[in-house]
Parts: C-alpha cells; sequence; structure tokens
C-alpha cells in the first residue's frame, strides 16, 4: 500500500490545480494559470509514483477521479458556492461506494 501517499498528493494537488483554475477564471492573471499549469505537472508526476508503487492503472485510475471528484464538489459547494444537485449528490454516494468495494478485500 506504499502508493497511498503518493495518490493522496495526487489528489491533493490537482485540487490545488482546480482551485487555481477556477480562480484563474473568474479574476485571470497569469500567476494563477501559472499556478495551475505546475500542479498539474506535479499532481501528474505523483501519478506516475503511484503506478510505480503498485496502485494498479484501474484501481488508482478509479480512486483518483472518484475522490478528487467528490472534494472538488465540496469545494465548489463551500468555497465557490456552488449548487449541488441530487443527482449529483447521488454520483458522490456511489462514487463512495465505488471505492469501497475497490478496497473490499475477500
Amino acid at each position: 500500500m506504499k502508493w497511498i501517499v503518493p495518490i493522496s498528493l495526487l489528489i491533493f494537488f490537482e485540487l490545488v490545480a482546480d482551485i487555481f483554475a477556477k480562480e484563474w477564471l473568474v479574476q485571470s492573471g497569469y500567476i494563477l494559470a501559472t499556478g495551475a499549469l505546475v500542479s498539474y505537472v506535479i499532481a501528474n508526476s505523483f501519478w506516475l509514483f503511484a503506478l510505480k508503487n503498485g496502485s494498479g492503472l484501474a484501481r488508482g485510475a478509479v480512486i483518483f477521479s472518484v475522490a478528487s471528484a467528490i472534494v472538488a464538489i465540496i469545494l465548489g459547494v463551500f468555497l465557490f458556492k456552488e449548487n449541488v444537485t441530487k443527482v449529483q449528490m447521488t454520483g458522490m454516494i456511489l462514487g463512495l461506494v465505488a471505492i469501497t468495494l475497490i478496497f473490499w478485500n475477500d
């Protein structure tokens, strides 16, 4: 499970990049755009370490996608005052079920 830390850092830097990108959308500016691009590069570097340490392409990609989507929705709601529909909330719950099933050991 050495891949948990790189996956976590991947998710963290992806979310930092998303915040920079959203702020760039609202305010513009080269600093915000550069922050987003640099954060995306750092995030994807951790993806390489996660793969090398055994996350597996399928398992790692699903965990990254679902976890980053859930955290992005939470950031969108609380930081940027976006709305979440019932369908989106259902998707978040199903995503949590998916991650639980991926980690389930028989």
